[in-house]
């Protein structure tokens, strides 16, 4: 099993300014950092690449946040186009960095309040479909990331991402739950994971108050037990948030933990604990 943390746990933005993190996530024995993209423009994927490779740790990419008129579910064709050319970019910028692993909320606009229709579900899977023949050439694997009700209208669990994976017909499309979502939309951890047997890209363990694994009601034994009867060996990951900025809707108001380094050295603990229980 692969270990690592969201970038986020430093900044609140990537930029070349916080470089240093890759040292960090390095130091701290983790296989893999997670980048946002949130703000491409300030992602440089050659100067990434030149970090990981320096220090020798891997990185993914994710947290996308689609908007209006980039929203690859919308009605307006050319609304989806221009969604489709813009997670083209953030692939290209996967890729470039020499990332595998591209996910997050990129199958519909970011917050809409609207029941979706059987269009929208359709839109959004072929416009999925024509990323992933995109990405492909590039060895990189897309994951649509569930979210909760007030965050998505579209994928909420890990069973509705599965059904737009079939619907968008492409092997290189997976599935990355996030258990802290996974609080509110599903009744049962062990259950909604282990229906991803063969689906999953990357593993967001959060506790439900984001806060450090292990320390809350997350049922973490259901999803490494889970994870072992499928045969899972992937990348799994925490993603906390330690401030906000106008770029990400975190809603996070106080201290989740002690501090930055506490959050990581526990939270990774944990979890390598949870995988050597399972033999994972």
């Amino acid at each position: 099993m692969q270990f690592g943390i969201h970038a986020y746990n430093w900044c609140s933005v990537w930029s070349n300014d916080t470089l240093w993190i890759i040292d960090k996530a390095k130091e701290a024995g983790l296989d893999f950092l997670e980048i946002p993209l949130m703000v491409l423009e300030k992602f440089d994927p050659v100067a990434v690449r030149n970090k990981k490779n320096e220090v020798g740790i891997d990185v993914v990419t994710s947290n996308v946040l689609l908007k209006d008129e980039i929203d690859i579910s919308s009605s307006d064709a050319s609304v989806r186009a221009n969604g489709i050319e813009y997670l083209k970019k953030c692939i290209d910028a996967t890729a470039a960095a020499e990332g595998d692993c591209f996910s997050g909320v990129i199958y519909s606009k970011y917050i809409k309040n609207v029941k979706p229709t059987e269009d929208d579900w359709k839109w959004s899977a072929d416009s999925l479909h024509k990323l992933c023949e995109y990405a492909k050439p590039f060895g990189v694997t897309l994951g649509v990331e569930p979210c909760t009700r007030y965050e998505s209208n579209l994928l909420n669990t890990t069973e509705e991402a599965l059904r737009l994976i079939d619907m968008a017909g492409s092997d290189n499309l997976k599935v990355h739950p996030d258990s802290y979502h996974m609080c509110l939309e599903e009744k049962d951890f062990y259950q909604a994971t282990k229906i991803c047997k063969g689906k999953l890209c990357h593993y967001h363990m959060c506790e439900n108050d984001r806060g450090t694994p292990g320390t809350g009601h997350v049922d973490f034994e259901g999803i490494f037990r889970a994870l072992k009867e499928i045969d899972y060996h992937g990348r799994v990951g925490m993603e906390g948030f330690q401030d906000s900025t106008d770029n990400m809707s975190t809603w996070v108001w106080r201290e989740l933990a002690p501090n930055r380094e506490q959050f990581l050295s526990d939270g990774i603990g944990f979890l390598k604990k949870m995988a050597a229980k399972y033999e994972l």
